[in-house]
């Protein structure tokens, strides 16, 4: 399960040492520790990171398929982790020390900053070789993250980006060795604790207000 630590200003959030799918119990302590996060006052920030092979594989289509009464209010969960993410009023960075697919690749989207392992793992949004399709809240994230050719590549063609080929797309702001991959991130939320509080999270607010309202639609269409 996740599991929250700080390095003195810089919270770090540890997803998981598995699969860190999105079961709900792992989105319910993901919420929490992001209660933690903002209910601090002070300069503070973020970083996401995993111990493992992955830093997430996505939803956990497991639970889903065993819980076929309970798709809508599930997906509508990991929609909301989404917009909190991505409206956080800290400064976030993903450390992608692993593989991050689906739902974790988009995950890492909402965060302000994204630092992978160059050498080994792969990003990637591979819903149109699984034959789910994106919903329209999931669409407007990954659009409104990245430049239109890299979202045009990433949705369509599951690609799997290394390192250096996400870096290059855009995709992550840094490919570093895996042994700098979570220094690196708090490094870099270092270097953002001051902003911190209201002002940060209303910029976050309207700036991706169009996709905020479109991932808190409990009425989109989930296929």
């Amino acid at each position: 399960m996740p599991s929250l630590d700080r390095q003195d200003s810089v919270f770090v959030l540890d997803l998981g040492d598995g699969e860190n799918r999105f079961h709900p119990d792992w989105i319910a302590a993901v919420g929490a520790a992001l209660d933690e996060v903002e209910k601090t006052e002070g300069p503070r920030a973020l970083v996401t990171a995993a111990t493992g092979k992955f830093y997430s594989n996505g939803l956990d289509l497991d639970w889903l398929f065993a819980h076929t009464d309970r798709h809508r209010e599930y997906v509508d969960s990991v929609h909301a982790l989404f917009a909190r993410m991505l409206a956080l009023p800290v400064v976030t960075v993903a450390a992608l020390q692993g593989h991050t697919f689906a739902a974790g690749a988009m995950l890492s989207l909402a965060h302000d900053f994204r630092v992978m392992r160059a050498d080994r793992g792969y990003w990637c949004l591979p819903e149109a070789d699984i034959d789910i399709p994106f919903t329209p809240g999931m669409a407007a994230l990954v659009q409104s993250r990245l430049a239109p050719q890299a979202a045009h590549e990433a949705m369509l063609t599951a690609r799997r980006y290394g390192g250096g080929d996400a870096a290059a797309a855009g995709i992550v702001d840094r490919a570093v060795d895996e042994d700098a991959v979570r220094s690196t991130a708090v490094e870099l939320a270092q270097g953002q604790l001051n902003k911190a509080g209201a002002t940060l999270g209303t910029i976050k607010a309207r700036m991706y207000a169009p996709v905020l309202a479109t991932l808190r639609d409990t009425t989109q269409p989930l296929g």
